[in-house]
């Protein structure tokens, strides 16, 4: 699926108008319902190829925050066939109450993916975790940059970070 294509998909598969809150408290006129394009294979694999392409050798894991990044974290895993975690919201109050899913050790070289950025709160928080296990962050990339501040926040954070589309790809102005 080229570039173009994908972002077609995508907007037609979850792009939404209206009066949205978004997750970083932002009002907006529209809403990108990640839920949509990822539970659909066709755009979860030609996903999974766009992240696997930021993989560079050095890259020892994947990982995503729950619940948007579980999805594209697990396509990107399997393209590349390197191993993945699930870097949790809160730990839960049962069983492990492990604040990460999977194996995370102080020497992997993460890619962090994300769903959809716009301030970049949650990944910088999943970013957070992972720093604090010993690992490094080489870089974060989401499905769409809705360019309002993440990629700022997340350089000035200290992290690399690159969007596979931004909202110009999908045609969709503010």
């Amino acid at each position: 699926m080229t570039k173009q294509e994908l972002a077609k998909r995508v907007k037609e598969t979850s792009y939404l108008e209206g009066d949205f809150t978004l997750r970083s408290g932002k009002k907006s006129k529209y809403y990108m319902d990640k839920y949509l394009f990822e539970t659909n294979p066709d755009i979860l694999k030609a996903l999974g190829e766009e992240f696997a392409k930021h993989a560079t050798d050095d890259v020892t894991l994947i990982a995503g925050a729950e619940l948007g990044g579980v999805a594209l974290a697990a396509a990107t895993a399997m393209q590349t066939g390197k191993k993945w975690i699930i870097v949790r919201n809160s730990k839960k109050d049962y069983g492990t109450s492990k604040m990460v899913e999977g194996v995370l050790k102080a020497d992997d070289i993460v890619l962090l993916v994300e769903d959809i950025a716009t301030t970049g709160g949650q990944v910088l928080e999943a970013a957070k975790i992972i720093t604090e296990a010993g690992a490094k962050v080489k870089k974060i990339v989401a499905v769409i940059d809705r360019k309002q501040g993440a990629a700022e926040n997340i350089a000035t954070a200290g992290y690399k970070f690159e969007s596979i589309l931004t909202k110009e790809d999908l045609g969709i102005k503010d």
